[in-house]
């Protein structure tokens, strides 16, 4: 089966290579032995907003609070995180 590679880098996969692996977003992509070799991932969008969260040490209070605060009227007092330091 041929897929044509455009001027802008971009490959179009035909419907029936796609069907066979399932629906999949995104694909690692690398070389192997002179053949570029394309295997699904599933994103877990889930653990990685869990994972950014962790690495930016928040807290769900910290969550709370920017809530409030993006739900606050114009022009009131900015609502303080009650998280303890």
């Amino acid at each position: 089966m041929l897929a044509k590679l455009t001027a802008k880098n971009q490959l179009t996969l035909p419907k029936s290579v796609t069907a066979d692996v399932g629906p999949a977003e995104y694909f690692d992509v690398e070389t192997r032995n002179g053949q570029i070799v394309l295997t699904p991932v599933r994103i877990q969008r889930g653990d990685a907003v869990r994972a950014k969260l962790a690495e930016l040490d928040l807290q769900e209070q910290d969550i709370n609070a920017a809530v409030a605060w993006a739900r606050q009227a114009p022009g009131q007092a900015p609502v303080k995180s009650r998280r303890k330091k």
